[in-house]
């Protein structure tokens, strides 16, 4: 064997090696006149790789400091985050369920906040009857891998890291000393933190035309109303479990936004609003739409005209994002909080990729976000916003006594849903109300509840009883 076909053949196996390990997406090698198609290798051979015991990192210590005693003590703001990982069964579209993977029971994780500078305090725990050990690997940190070393059922570990960056970073289970990191994370392990520029965003320009064609420049406050979206799937076996082999071959199950598909559809109270009764649907999917679904119904996503809103968007997964929202334009793309694109029609994320998204809905009306794969679309990838009043509500809900004036936006009515209302930060505009929605476990969403969230499933039939008592 030749030294050049020696060293291809080592660098092919570091690849095979890779992909296992990190549950990675490729399916070729970037190896010149080399391929290896993953999804036709033997899969009892890839889990015997898989059972090795993950990762065994030596590494130097990383230039950052990260003893949380020398950083809680440097006179920096000091942000805790604590996150318990364990395992749950969530339900799945068809009124099925799978076993997943959360932190504090609930996909995705809590959303970290924090400004640019801070130092954030991570601690993980894992209850003693836990099936298996998990780690956290929070990219918005600059540190040794080492830190997010697996931790043990019963045990619980903590690290500092100093918030350098601005943007949106992934945080998920890590792969060191934990084999199989990719069923982790798939099955629901992943979360954002949002690191808010220090000094705070920047005004929004909105080009836009006379009617004469004359170009006139609009500029928006940074303060702006505030969604969470972040893109994955899920690759389940016919009992649930998460299947490596599909993976392999990039056959998802399906396709969710905030851990569920469709899940900001309209639902049985949309319905009738629109078209006054129950079960007329006004939307071609609607599978969430019962009351008894509780904090899964699903909800849709509100927003006044003319109003700033802003985005922030991650790519959980394995398949690439093409992020658009029909009948609109994204007016800034920001990543790494460095502007990308004005006025564009769609942006694409790969894996572990993210942006903030800025934009103005000019008219009333109903607009789609989509991943722009049809298969994506298809299989759960899509949401609904609905700008002001397109449905000229207003006058109905005033008459009824549920409004004493017109709103702008039907958020002020139903309240926006949990899972895509980030916490307040710089420059955020509070939300009118927040109602209780998505992938949590019932223990969740009783401590939502107790916050002083909206449960939604016992509001609409008061305001049900009202819009259909005579006059």
């Amino acid at each position: 064997m030749n030294k050049r076909f020696t060293m291809l053949f080592t660098i092919a196996a570091v690849a095979v090696m890779g992909a296992t390990l990190f549950g990675s997406t490729y399916t070729q090698t970037q190896i010149s006149g080399q391929s290896l198609d993953m999804s036709s290798m033997d899969m009892d051979m890839m889990d015997k790789i898989r059972q090795m015991g993950g990762l065994q990192l030596v590494m130097p210590q990383a230039f950052a400091e990260t003893d949380c005693g020398v950083l809680a003590d440097s006179g920096r703001n000091v942000v805790e985050f604590n996150l318990t990982g364990e395992s749950v069964s969530l339900p799945i579209m068809g009124g099925e369920s799978y076993n997943a993977m959360t932190f504090n029971g609930q996909v995705p994780g809590p959303t970290l906040r924090v400004t640019q500078g801070d130092v954030v305090k991570m601690t993980l725990t894992i209850p003693a009857d836990e099936i298996t050990g998990h780690g956290n690997d929070m990219h918005a940190s600059q540190m040794t891998a080492l830190a997010f070393d697996s931790v043990n059922p019963g045990e619980t570990s903590q690290y500092c890291y100093i918030a350098e960056s601005a943007g949106v970073f992934k945080y998920h289970c890590s792969g060191v000393h934990l084999a199989g990191m990719d069923a982790h994370v798939l099955s629901g392990m992943y979360g954002i933190a949002i690191v808010d520029p220090a000094n705070g965003y920047k005004k929004l320009m909105v080009e836009k035309t006379s009617g004469s064609g004359e170009m006139n420049r609009v500029f928006y406050d940074a303060d702006a109303l505030e969604f969470t979206l972040q893109f994955n799937q899920l690759y389940l076996d016919e009992n649930g479990n998460y299947d490596m082999s599909k993976m392999m071959a990039h056959q998802n199950t399906a396709t969710v936004i905030n851990g569920m598909q469709f899940g900001y559809t309209p639902n049985m109270a949309h319905n009738l609003l629109v078209k006054g009764d129950v079960d007329t649907n006004f939307f071609l999917v609607q599978p969430w739409k019962g009351l008894e679904l509780k904090q899964y119904q699903s909800q849709l996503l509100y927003v006044e005209n003319d109003q700033h809103v802003r985005l922030f968007i991650e790519n959980q997964g394995n398949e690439p994002v093409f992020f658009h929202i029909v009948g609109e334009i994204l007016d800034r793309v920001t990543q790494g909080n460095r502007v990308q694109s004005a006025a564009t029609e769609t942006w694409l994320l790969g894996g572990s990729q993210n942006m903030i998204v800025d934009l103005v809905f000019d008219e009333p009306g109903v607009y789609a976000l989509v991943n722009h794969d049809y298969a994506a679309i298809y299989s759960g990838g899509l949401g609904l916003f609905v700008a002001g009043d397109p449905f000229n509500l207003n006058p109905t809900l005033v008459e009824k006594g549920i409004i004493s004036e017109p709103v702008a936006s039907y958020a002020y009515v139903l309240g926006n849903p949990s899972d895509a209302v980030p916490p307040m930060g710089l420059n955020s505009i509070a939300h009118p109300a927040i109602n209780i929605h998505g992938l949590y476990t019932d223990d969740v969403a009783s401590e939502m509840q107790a916050s002083g969230l909206i449960p939604l499933w016992e509001v609409i039939p008061v305001v049900a009883e009202i819009l259909t008592a005579e006059s």
